[in-house]
């Protein structure tokens, strides 16, 4: 079976996610899901300059093409864009599944508050954030907020705490920092986060349903 649209992640606890959000976006288009979790732990040693890293990545975005769809996106910020970069190569777009939230963020700054449980996340998502303005010509200020104990609970299995943990620092993080206009939550996973803030006086994006519909409307352009 072909499909149209085809995801890669690291972690297989994103299916659902994606699932949920493109049957809602675009009830009936067809996808398909390639987990490779070696690619974030290789990053994360090896980090994503290293050729071998880069050749793999770029191979399992092509094992996740290879159910004939046209447009590939990569969920893992981390490595997104190295996986971005297949674009144009092989038949099929490569997006990352942050770009659109990156617009965003840029769109509504420019004090941006940039949000991880991984440390490796950052700087790939700020250089994303620093695109974006200078493509949209805006001017942008961006804070980095690591909560380095987070990450412990998502690989335990444990997304109450994990949650927690995040909105609790960032409700911290404002506290002290009052000058910032968005907020970004740099990975897939905290996607969840955003609701536990729906409170605060400024937004907080996630990546999942920007990206989603993004990629969904790149599809209906083809």
């Amino acid at each position: 079976m072909l499909h149209e649209l085809a995801f890669l992640h690291t972690s297989a606890v994103h299916i659902p996610t994606f699932e949920a959000l493109v049957q809602e976006l675009a009830p009936g288009l067809k996808m398909h899901h390639h987990v490779d979790a070696s690619l974030l732990a290789a990053a994360q040693q090896l980090g994503v300059a290293d050729a071998g890293v880069i050749n793999d990545i770029q191979a399992a975005m092509q094992a996740a093409a290879a159910s004939g769809a046209r447009i590939v996106v990569c969920t893992c910020s981390s490595i997104g864009g190295v996986a971005e970069r297949m674009s144009g190569m092989a038949g099929w777009q490569a997006v990352r599944i942050d770009r659109a939230m990156a617009d965003r963020a840029v769109t509504l700054g420019p004090r941006i508050l940039l949000v991880a449980a991984l440390e490796t996340t950052l700087l790939p998502t700020t250089e994303l954030l620093q695109e974006s303005a200078t493509a949209l010509n805006k001017p942008v200020a961006i804070s980095n907020l690591w909560v380095e104990d987070a990450w412990g609970f998502f690989q335990q299995g444990d997304s109450e705490a994990y949650r927690q943990s995040i909105a609790s620092a960032v409700r911290r993080e404002l506290q002290n920092n009052t000058a910032i206009d968005v907020v970004v939550l740099a990975q897939a996973s905290m996607a969840a986060v955003a609701l536990e803030l729906q409170d605060l006086d400024k937004e907080v994006l996630s990546s999942p349903r920007l990206g989603v519909a993004h990629a969904i409307r790149l599809l209906q352009r083809m």
